[in-house]
């Protein structure tokens, strides 16, 4: 067992990497709207498209995903997510130099391709190899750390390369850039030398017979039109956000101070999923989604009613100290929903899967297409934010939110039970 384990360090080293590399490239779409916007001059609406098609790809991608991860196995899915992310964040380069904003998407697109493989390898594949039970488990949790600190360091990295907004350009953020290639291509080396273990999904399914489809479970339906509305809250608030502090005709704040407040909502996140880890030990996923969709709904009404006075805000620095700025008390209220919105997730999964037995695999891979929420909904949010203004655009956050709420309340209750799960 201890040679086994030193055999999975590695390996699970580089989960760890790939869990930071997931928030990473994903995240990178963010401040990448400020910098397209400025340097193609589109709107809100177009900025906020580079996101929509990394999101798009889930969409696209999730069943597809799910299907090679049975035939070839964890270890091949990852190395061919490698190339394809490789390949993504290489066309997002060249977009500063040849083709231009078309060119820009369809980067994006290939990187939302590579990210949804690696997410439906990730989880799955650390808790193998961890060996399962709570030691996988505790290395997923580790792994989601390492998310969150992904999420939390872009913002301000790209923020701090690009530093004046109105001069930005794709070249600025050439070393982030390059840090997504680099862990890219140690990853494909890393699977490519290390044997790691594989579960062969399929086999243990080749006898099972599905008399209905996951849908036809109401709790878990209205379960993937919450997932839906949580990646577009999540996504959407740090992000119209940035575009509205860094816009001439906004805010005009500098990017690098724009990034450091965005970070701080992602390092709440952070903070909120190690609370949330504890808290779960003794409360139920019904009562903190709908405490936390709560809170969250008071802090974007209250964001968008209260007169823009200026508060002297902590913000989180990529030298991983905090400083003191001066922002809107709108967008401190805007940031503390990256503590109610670090645990939803979790709670909405477990809430959507409870009682479905057999149908949980197949319910995972619709989960994963409805990740699309993280593309569509803050694109419609930018199109609010060109024609009533940034703050009113989260009135849609906030539908968002109390739908989830809705859904922690009343719709998740499981009405099909006899549906035969087993």
């Amino acid at each position: 067992m201890s040679n086994e384990r030193k055999n999975n360090a590695l390996p699970i080293v580089m989960m760890f990497a790939l869990y930071f590399m997931i928030s990473f490239v994903t995240g990178l779409q963010n401040p990448m709207g400020v910098i397209i916007k400025n340097q193609f001059g589109v709107t809100n609406f177009l900025a906020t498209l580079g996101n929509f098609m990394v999101f798009i790809a889930y969409a696209l991608m999730g069943m597809p995903a799910g299907s090679l991860l049975q035939k070839i196995g964890y270890r091949k899915t990852a190395l061919v997510a490698d190339v394809i992310g490789l390949l993504g964040v290489l066309v997002i380069f060249l977009s500063g130099r040849f083709g231009g904003f078309p060119v820009f998407l369809v980067g994006a697109f290939i990187s939302g391709i590579a990210i949804c493989m690696l997410n439906t390898v990730v989880n799955p594949l650390t808790n193998a190899l961890g060996g399962g039970g709570r030691r996988g488990n505790q290395l997923i949790q580790f792994g989601g750390t390492f998310n969150s600190l992904g999420a939390t360091i872009v913002p301000i990295f790209v923020g701090a390369l690009v530093g004046d907004a109105t001069k930005a350009m794709i070249s600025d953020a050439t070393p982030a850039l390059m840090l997504a290639i680099i862990i890219f291509i140690l990853a494909f080396i890393v699977f490519s030398l290390v044997k790691i273990p594989e579960p062969f999904l399929a086999k243990a399914n080749d006898n099972v017979t599905y008399e209905h489809s996951p849908l036809a479970f109401r709790h878990f339906m209205l379960g993937c039109i919450a997932i839906f509305f949580y990646v577009g809250v999540e996504v959407g608030i740090p992000n119209i956000a940035n575009l509205y502090m860094t816009n001439p005709n906004g805010l005009a704040m500098d990017t690098a101070v724009a990034g450091t407040v965005c970070g701080t909502y992602w390092f709440l996140m952070l903070i909120g999923r190690l609370i949330g880890g504890f808290v779960g030990m003794r409360v139920g996923s019904r009562p903190m989604l709908a405490c936390v969709t709560l809170l969250a709904a008071i802090f974007v009404l209250l964001a968008t009613f209260l007169p823009e006075s200026t508060v002297n805000m902590p913000v989180f620095n990529s030298n991983l100290t905090f400083s003191i700025e001066a922002v809107r008390i709108n967008l401190l209220l805007l940031v503390l929903c990256g503590l109610c919105t670090s645990v939803m997730w979790g709670n909405i999964f477990n809430l959507a899967v409870e009682g479905l037995g057999k149908y949980t695999a197949k319910a995972a891979g619709i989960f994963m297409m409805m990740v699309c929420g993280g593309g569509i909904l803050p694109m419609l949010q930018g199109l609010l934010a060109d024609h009533i203004g940034y703050l009113n655009s989260y009135w849609l956050i906030f539908v968002g939110i109390i739908y989830m709420f809705w859904y922690a309340v009343v719709g998740s209750k499981n009405v099909n039970k006899d549906i035969v799960t087993e």
